[in-house]
């Protein structure tokens, strides 16, 4: 075993406002861009797969409610719909596409893997009666409403 003798001063350098300032604002921005991948899913830095969130509309009419969800890409087998304590619960999976050796990717920006969203209803829903679609890559989720929850016109008679 050798030993080495410290120098503590050895490594340290002056400290220059211009030149460190900027480097931390990037290396910030950075952190923060990839957070922000992360978040919505995607490719990170490091090329590696990050978990994917799906974009969703949710629309309420007067007899029901749709849920639209963008998952192009995903096979309708790969999708799984339930409903438990009036939370509705879509998870499913877009499969990376084999790798064959005749390509060569310059670029994979489209996300892959699993995603789970969670949506909780209103207690005045038909639990039983919600029906799914799936058309050009957009899963339609249609949760009809009680009677007694739909929109009622009273007329009030003036004395």
């Amino acid at each position: 075993m050798t030993l080495v003798r410290w120098k503590p001063m050895r490594s340290m350098t002056a400290w220059n406002p211009v030149t460190d300032l900027a480097s931390e604002i990037v290396s910030m921005q950075q952190e923060i861009d990839n957070m922000f991948d992360r978040f919505r899913g995607g490719i990170s830095d490091s090329g590696s797969l990050t978990r994917w969130t799906p974009a969703t509309d949710i629309v309420e009419q007067d007899n029901e409610y749709i849920v639209r969800m963008e998952v192009p890409g995903v096979d309708k087998n790969n999708v799984k719909i339930t409903v438990m304590n009036n939370v509705l619960s879509v998870e499913g999976e877009r499969k990376v596409e084999e790798e064959k050796n005749d390509k060569n990717f310059h670029r994979v920006e489209r996300a892959y893997g699993s995603f789970y969203r969670s949506f909780t209803l209103p207690s005045t829903v038909l639990n039983n009666k919600i029906e799914a679609s799936y058309l050009d890559g957009v899963l339609s989720i249609t949760i009809p409403k009680a009677e007694e929850a739909k929109p009622k016109e009273i007329e009030v008679k003036i004395k």
